[in-house]
């Protein structure tokens, strides 16, 4: 209970929840969209997702900042690719903040005027950008584990033993192919902050992919994607050893 309370005293931990029930909400209304006999539920899982959208909308007004601040400080990192990635993926972030605070004015009626759909697509460009340079670092640091994994003579005979054990075909058709796997696995599995954060950004990237036309799916598929994205979001909060460092 407790750690629930302090979950929910951030507003990050009540942007999660939001965000889950959000598109638990899209993913459930597209399996129902057959129905005839849920037609009213689905009408109300509408309106739902529609109220919790808004309601990050209205968390996330003071994110811009944050995020400008995130890329200050990232400036300061001395491996220059770390530097580099996040550096840019944070001032993407605060420039999809912008557009997101933009539309949340319109929305409200304070700036009526506006092209929704040109901001809309901006801020899914934004994101887009945001997302493809934290992945770029999580492969980053994911390669760095494994060059590092590959010097350690104890994970060498580890290895040795794992193949020698299991002779595997794709050994055959791919040299070192079952080795790399290997490495892969055993690499992210010492470093689960890293495999959850690439787990995270790989399932968020469907949503501006679809948005902007780049890869057309389906609600369902969305739905799904901001789903797992946003539990994954809610455990890297409540365990912040899970959260990804820098």
């Amino acid at each position: 209970m407790e750690s629930f309370v302090k979950f929910t005293n951030q507003s990050q931990g009540r942007d999660r929840i939001f965000r889950t029930t959000q598109y638990a909400c899209a993913l459930v209304k597209y399996l129902l969209r057959n129905n005839s006999a849920r037609k009213e539920l689905v009408v109300k899982l509408q309106s739902l997702e529609s109220n919790m959208s808004s309601g990050r909308k209205l968390f996330r007004l003071g994110n811009t900042v944050n995020s400008i601040d995130a890329a200050k400080r990232t400036l300061q990192l001395s491996d220059p690719v770390l530097r580099l990635c996040l550096t840019v993926a944070n001032l993407n972030r605060a420039l999809y903040f912008i557009c997101d605070n933009v539309l949340w004015a319109r929305n409200v009626g304070l700036v009526p005027g506006i092209d929704k759909e040109r901001w809309s697509l901006n801020a899914s460009r934004c994101y887009f950008l945001s997302l493809v340079m934290s992945l770029t670092r999580d492969v980053y640091v994911i390669t760095q584990t494994m060059v590092q994994r590959t010097r350690d003579r104890q994970f060498q005979q580890k290895m040795d033993q794992h193949l020698n054990d299991n002779p595997d075909v794709a050994t055959v058709i791919v040299p070192q192919l079952d080795a790399v796997l290997f490495l892969l696995f055993e690499s992210l599995k010492s470093h689960p902050s890293v495999a959850l954060d690439t787990l995270k950004n790989i399932c968020d990237l469907f949503i501006p992919l679809d948005r902007l036309g780049v890869y057309r799916s389906n609600p369902g598929v969305v739905g799904f994607c901001g789903l797992i994205s946003s539990l994954l979001g809610i455990v890297s909060v409540l365990h912040p050893s899970l959260k990804i460092q820098p």
